[in-house]
């Protein structure tokens, strides 16, 4: 399995540098590298930060767009035609730069496309306009992988691409063979979305992208430390991701605030192999014939199971 972490975990404290990131990220144990754009980049051309990358055997899963200052007001879906048009060629360079360090994922997350007021918006003009940039950003770069982020909320009191049903109907409505979509954990919990349901109906369509793990209880993004609060749903949750052999990086999107940065990660490793040990141990074949006797008790049986194979 292939992991990456939260490089602002590591700027909270010390320098940030990001070679003291890729030092650490390599000394717990981590394969890939996902960053921020323009965030984590500015000043480091792309030729130069695929060295540093190299140096420290680590390679980019992806590049994921950070809209500030400006798009307050809204991202690719801004009123100001001048505005929305920054934020699409904040995503070429995006695409580029990505190409670039050798990664294949460009997240777009659209945290100040939507809304805090009723009438505040027009609702299908929002809807239309993301389609288009949508559009052209998959066909500027047709060779990588455009992944929707979505979240139900903040930075806006309700965010425009907010669902997993709202993200299927701009997948259709763009129609592009290289959009899918980001799942962060955190964000399905706070839109009483189950993990799982997700993995397996865009796992099984080919679209799913992103993997943002973390852990939390459903009310705000707490991006907790991986199985702490629902440690069953994250299992439903890497049962489909085994199902449809999920290759690309799962990103730690976790948030120490206490604890140290490295320590919180190897948890997150540790509990990773934790669980991926318990369901090879049970075996897919088994969880899949208590899925398909739809039996509450069953399911409790297997979960008792799964928890008594852990550490074996």
């Amino acid at each position: 399995m292939k992991f990456a972490t939260r490089i602002n975990s590591y700027y909270r404290t010390g320098e940030k540098n990001i070679d003291r990131v890729f030092d650490q990220f390599q000394h717990v144990g981590l394969t890939h590298v996902d960053l921020n754009y323009p965030e984590h980049v500015v000043g480091i051309p792309a030729e130069e930060m695929k060295d540093k990358l190299d140096a420290h055997a680590l390679k980019l899963n992806g590049t994921a767009l950070r809209f500030r200052s400006d798009f307050i007001n809204g991202d690719l879906g801004n009123q100001d035609p001048t505005l929305a048009g920054e934020a699409l060629k904040l995503c070429y360079e995006a695409c580029d730069y990505c190409r670039t360090c050798g990664g294949d994922t460009v997240t777009i997350w659209l945290g100040h496309d939507g809304f805090d007021y009723s009438f505040q918006i027009d609702y299908t003009r929002v809807f239309d306009n993301l389609v288009k940039a949508f559009q052209a950003v998959c066909d500027y770069a047709p060779d990588l992988h455009i992944s929707i982020e979505y979240k139900p909320y903040e930075e806006r009191s309700y965010a425009y691409i907010d669902t997993m049903g709202l993200t299927g109907m701009i997948l259709n409505a763009v129609d592009r063979e290289n959009l899918g979509v980001t799942l962060d954990y955190c964000h399905m919990l706070m839109k009483h979305e189950n993990p799982a349901m997700a993995t397996d109906i865009f796992g099984r369509a080919g679209k799913l992208y992103g993997i943002h793990l973390n852990d939390g209880y459903g009310v705000m993004d707490d991006g907790l430390m991986i199985g702490m609060a629902t440690p069953v749903k994250t299992l439903e949750m890497l049962f489909y991701l085994k199902k449809y052999a999920f290759d690309h990086a799962i990103y730690f999107d976790t948030f120490p605030i206490i604890e140290d940065a490295e320590g919180e990660c190897a948890h997150n490793l540790a509990m990773m192999k934790l669980m991926n040990d318990s369901l090879e141990s049970v075996g897919q074949e088994k969880i899949q014939s208590v899925i398909d006797a739809n039996d509450a008790l069953a399911a409790a049986a297997l979960v008792r199971e799964l928890f008594c194979a852990m550490g074996r």
